[in-house]
Formats: C-alpha cells, structure tokens, sequence
C-alpha cells in the first residue's frame, strides 16, 4: 500500500470546510496533549509537597517542552503510519491532509529539536544533565514505538513502552527537575499515571482491530480480540484506584490523594461504553477521549491530593 493510494482513498470523506475543520482538529488532537502535561503537573506536586517549594520558571519551561516533544512523536507517527497502510482509513492524518510527508517529518524534527533546547535550558541553569539524559530515553521509547526498523507497536508492545515513557521515566524528569533528588512516593504515583496513559493507548485501538489485523499489527486488541479487550478494560481501569488505596494503606500517599476516586464516574462511563459497543468501530472510536478525560481528571485530583495538606495548613503527611 504506497502513502498517494492510502492518501486518495481516506481522503474521500474529507470535501467539505465543515469536514475538513473537523478533520484538522481531529489530526492536532489537543485533547491529547494532557498526556504529556500531566506526568510533570503531578511529579511537580509531590516535589512541592516535599520540598514545599516550586520553582515556576523550570516548570513552564518543562511544560512547554513536554508539549513539544510529544508534538513531534504524533507528526513522527503519523509519518510512519503512511509507510505501512495501516491508516488507510485515518482521513484525519496529518499526512494525508497535507499530501506532504515530508513537510511533517521536518516539522516533527523541529518539534523534538526545540523540545530538547527547553530541557537542554533546564539542564544548564542546573547545571546537570539528568533530566536531560531520563527524556532522551524517553524519546528513544518513542522512535521505536512506531519508527523503522523497530515499530514495536505492531509487536504489541505500545502499551508497555508508554507506560514507562510517560509513567516512571517522565515523573523522574518531572521532580529531579524541581529537586535534583529521587522520590519513592513520586515512582509509585508513576505507575498510576503510567497506568491511566497506556489505558488511552489500548482504547484507541478497538475502532482499528481490522486495519491493525490487515497490516500485521499485533495490537492488543487484534490479540485478544474486542470481546475479550472490553472484559479486561474493568481491571485494568480499576487499578488506578486500587494502587492508589493500597498506597494510602501503605503510608506512601496522603489521604487525601483519594481524591482520585472522584474521577471513578469516567471510569464507569469508559468501560460501560466500551463493554457495550466494543465490536462497533462506528460507535466505539470515541472511547479513547472518555480515556483522555479520565487520565486527565484522575491525574489532577492525584495531584492535588498531595498539595491539599499544604493547601490547608494540615503540613504533610508523606514520609520523610
């Protein structure tokens, strides 16, 4: 399948402005972009409820980067998507809108270029060169997720390696950027965003299972098949709550981090969506954004479940 044959059959849909607005909208994704702020707004929070100090300007700056970095890896996907077919019938491609390949892959670069000069300043006023060696990794994660000769996402791997990429990997950056130390408290509030951004990863596939399956791509949705997939969605989903519980138990997190299960109404809403229209690409395509909606809001009452003592005058309750 060449890019110009993917290109003409997806762009049937796309004639009309009204069509064509959605379809740039759908293609920017900026709803998404909440995967790559809310690693840093939580690793953020636990060093303040640490530290009890914030140093804005490193954080706007990591903000900014985060944004751009991921900025490239969806332009970068993109791109090597329309290398392999299993777009054909993604209208909203970048690639396919601009008939341009190449214009999004140098656009990407100068995304990840000006992402890492934004690390790379946070790295000089420090005077230390971690955070800018913990992204780094990131970004190698996120070539091969996608990128040839790798494409591990086709192995079934996606998942995993966002997981790690926007879960431990990028919580360390977030709050040895504010620090210049390490945070056991912080790792285990990792695996919980981790958790909650490779869960939007696996939603997004269940519209896909037949284009994926053409292409070869071992999606877990392909492996286990949208049935099965919908009945594992309640675990999967319901281990944020659990891990973040158990971690209250622990000691680990302040009791009010609970207040993560203020987002349990979306995990609801997403598994009984996804349980009810899982077999129907048509209908089950949105579930990633109720996905997004829950990584968003569960990260922030997360986030602001450890700054809440502050916030009141209680002190903190993480241990020393």
């Amino acid at each position: 399948m060449t890019t110009k044959a993917a290109g003409a059959s997806a762009n049937v849909l796309a004639k009309t402005p009204g069509t064509q607005k959605k379809l740039w909208l759908a293609a920017i994704k900026p709803p998404m972009y909440s995967v790559a702020i809310m690693p840093i707004v939580v690793g953020t929070a636990i060093a303040v409820a640490e530290t009890k100090t914030l140093q804005t300007g490193i954080f706007a700056i990591f903000v900014f980067a985060a944004i751009l970095i991921l900025a490239w890896e969806n332009l970068a996907n993109d791109v090597f998507d329309s290398e392999t077919g299993v777009d054909i019938h993604k209208s909203h491609s970048l690639v396919h809108l601009t008939h341009n390949k190449s214009l999004i892959f140098w656009l990407g670069n100068l995304c990840l270029a000006t992402g890492l000069f934004g690390i790379g300043a946070i790295a000089a006023m420090q005077k230390d060169l971690t955070v800018v060696g913990i992204i780094l990794l990131c970004c190698i994660l996120g070539y091969i997720y996608q990128g040839p000769p790798f494409r591990l996402s086709y192995q079934g791997w996606g998942e995993i390696l966002c997981f790690f990429a926007f879960g431990p990997l990028a919580f360390a950056a977030a709050y040895y950027s504010q620090t210049q130390a390490w945070s056991g408290t912080n790792f285990a509030a990792s695996t919980i965003v981790g958790m909650s951004t490779s869960l939007i990863l696996f939603c997004s596939h269940f519209h896909q299972e037949a284009d994926d399956a053409a292409v070869g791509k071992r999606s877990p949705i392909v492996r286990l098949g949208t049935q099965r997939a919908a009945q594992l969605l309640p675990w999967l989903t319901g281990s944020i709550f659990a891990l973040t519980a158990v971690c209250v138990w622990l000691g680990v997190f302040p009791v009010t981090t609970l207040l993560v299960f203020a987002s349990l109404p979306i995990a609801f809403k997403l598994c009984k969506h996804v349980g009810a229209t899982h077999n129907k690409p048509e209908k089950v395509s949105n579930c990633k954004f109720i996905a997004v909606a829950m990584h968003f809001w569960s990260g922030i009452f997360l986030g602001l479940g450890f700054v809440l003592p502050q916030l009141l005058g209680l002190g903190t309750v993480l241990p020393a």
